[in-house]
């Protein structure tokens, strides 16, 4: 059986595979309701939050770009400290908002302090923040920058991309006061790609009211409108939704506390053993991924032949991305990846290493 330790798109289970060869039925259907109003109760669950969450048919990004459509009408900090972050404010700026930068290097956080900062010099209608930066294996505190978005600028809305770390790293959506929560199918919830899920709270759709040029299919008012009727605007991925119905039940059945604590240990199994093989992970102690763990390749190992020699081990992972490419190497440990798969590939790993 092979399992790629790429972080994303992940492997998925055959049953949540199966699930999706469902025959079509219409959309418009009290059958279709039905299921797509028990995911996003499901979903709700995941998210930790009683507000609404949203399933279009899109990628992440798209619900970047959403996000910035409805929530931003010219002002906006773009906290940004790896690629996703980057692209967040690369989709601000080609959609005209006035964006400005909070930066710290690749493999550093977003420091409380700038934020705070950054906030107090100039008022923004909006903040994005990256919660785990999928190129560089850097988890930002959360939970801490929220509290002081509340406390400097308490009417700037908080938009959070978890496109790789929700249902894989505890993300308190309500209890941290967070406004916009995006995430996409194929990373920590072990889908297919093409779904993306955002939890919305009230005060994101009075904002939404008062912003112009919202666009129509990111809309997130015409996305309420059909949401309330338990369906999309436009035509659903209907095979996915049979999947994620299938793999949300899974992971509530696992629970969500053992879920979190099943990457948790995966991630300090991969990050300690790079250390006992003379390499280290980018991310600062205290602030590395649950999901994916980037390594300095302080070894010097040739990616590529790595990869070869894995893939003959129906194993793969990932190079560094972007200018970390070869200096670093990411390993994926999330979605329904288990302990023992992880085990396998450092044993494999290490073999590796021995011929060098």
């Amino acid at each position: 059986m092979s399992h790629m330790f790429v972080p994303g798109p992940v492997d998925v289970d055959q049953d949540v595979l199966e699930a999706q060869t469902k025959p079509m039925i219409p959309h418009r259907s009290a059958e279709f309701e039905t299921i797509f109003r028990g995911t996003e109760a499901k979903l709700k669950k995941v998210f930790l939050t009683e507000n609404r969450v949203f399933q279009p048919p899109s990628s992440g990004t798209g619900m970047q770009e959403a996000g910035i459509r409805n929530l931003v009408q010219k002002d906006v900090l773009s906290c940004v400290n790896g690629a996703f972050a980057e692209r967040w404010y690369q989709v601000a700026v080609t959609n005209g908002k006035q964006a400005d930068r909070l930066e710290a290097e690749w493999g550093d956080i977003i420091s409380p302090d700038k934020l705070a900062d950054a906030l107090k010099a100039k008022n923004y209608e909006a903040v994005t923040i990256v919660h785990n930066e999928t190129s560089t294996g850097v988890e930002n505190p959360i939970k801490e920058l929220a509290a002081v978005v509340h406390e400097v600028s308490p009417d700037t809305l908080i938009l959070i991309d978890a496109v790789s770390s929700l249902a894989g790293a505890k993300i308190e959506t309500d209890a941290w006061g967070l406004d916009f929560v995006l995430t996409s199918s194929q990373k920590a919830l072990a889908l297919p790609p093409g779904m993306s899920f955002a939890a919305v709270t009230d005060r994101c759709l009075e904002r939404a009211e008062k912003v112009e040029n919202r666009g129509w299919y990111f809309d997130l008012l015409r996305m309420e409108k059909h949401r309330i009727k338990n369906s999309t605007a436009m035509t659903p991925s209907m095979s996915l939704i049979w999947a994620l119905d299938v793999e949300l039940d899974k992971i509530l059945a696992e629970g969500l506390e053992n879920r979190f604590a099943r990457h948790q240990a995966m991630a300090e199994r991969v990050q300690t053993w790079a250390v006992e093989h003379g390499m280290e992970p980018l991310a600062p102690q205290g602030y590395r991924s649950k999901t994916v763990s980037t390594i300095k390749n302080l070894r010097g190992v040739d990616i590529a032949a790595l990869n070869e020699f894995l893939l003959t081990k129906g194993m793969r992972l990932s190079n560094g991305y972007g200018d970390l490419k070869n200096k670093t190497f990411r390993i994926a440990h999330m979605g329904e990846t288990k302990m023992h798969h992880v085990d396998e590939l450092l044993e494999a790993f290490e073999a590796f290493m021995e011929k060098m």
